[in-house]
């Protein structure tokens, strides 16, 4: 599977457009990483424990959004982009969007 945020893919030629597909996940933070997040905003850091569960939300919703392209016949997703919004204290949505498209 070919997944770009280009509309466009060189040496490629889109000749089924299939439409959106999507992949959403909704995160909390952990008492833990909060604590650790409060110490890195007085001494100054990378807050590791946020980044890596950012990454993990990330990879999830990327998973999803392919296998719903592959469920549609799709080879390739074209013109993806990702979102974030804060859904209640503490809880954010991480939304990954494109176009499932067959390609040559």
């Amino acid at each position: 599977m070919i997944i770009s945020t280009t509309n466009r893919l060189p040496d490629k030629k889109v000749y089924r457009v299939i439409g959106v597909v999507s992949g959403n996940t909704v995160r909390t933070r952990w008492i833990g990483r909060d604590i650790a997040a409060g110490l890195k905003t007085i001494i100054g850091g990378e807050i590791k424990g946020y980044a890596e569960m950012i990454t993990l939300a990330r990879k999830d919703v990327m998973r999803q959004m392919e296998e719903k392209a592959k469920q549609k016949g799709a080879n390739a997703i074209i013109g993806v982009r990702y979102s974030t919004t804060s859904v209640m204290g503490g809880a954010a949505e991480i939304l990954v969007y494109g176009t499932a498209v067959k390609v040559k």
